[in-house]
């Protein structure tokens, strides 16, 4: 179920945004240790080794995708009780780490 939810993956992004994107993507010099790391993981859920190839997979989409994270934790701050919670300091702080503290900081 890992390895089709990883094949699953990577063609619903690739259909997202596109062959040319995806691979523009997956080819950028400053997150190749994102990069690599995130396909290792999926070859080692293929060959059976599911948790070391989860925890490969979660760095490498953390490492990808973690500037995109105090953009979505921006735009739930403005639902009723998820926004709430996410206005508490240290967890406004911890999405701010992502983008190095300099994004737009919410009120608190």
């Amino acid at each position: 179920m890992l390895a089709l939810g990883d094949i699953l993956f990577l063609a619903g992004l690739t259909m997202t945004i596109g062959v040319s994107r995806t691979l523009r993507f997956f080819s950028r010099r400053d997150r190749i240790r994102g990069i690599l790391s995130f396909f290792l993981g999926i070859f080692l859920v293929m060959i059976r080794w599911p948790i070391f190839g989860m925890i490969l997979q979660f760095y490498g989409l953390v490492y990808l995708f973690g500037q995109f994270f105090p953009i979505a934790a921006q735009s739930l701050q403005d639902t009723p009780i998820i926004g709430d919670i996410l206005r508490t300091p240290a967890i406004a702080h911890f999405f701010q780490s992502f983008s190095g503290g300099g994004g737009r900081r919410a009120p608190v």
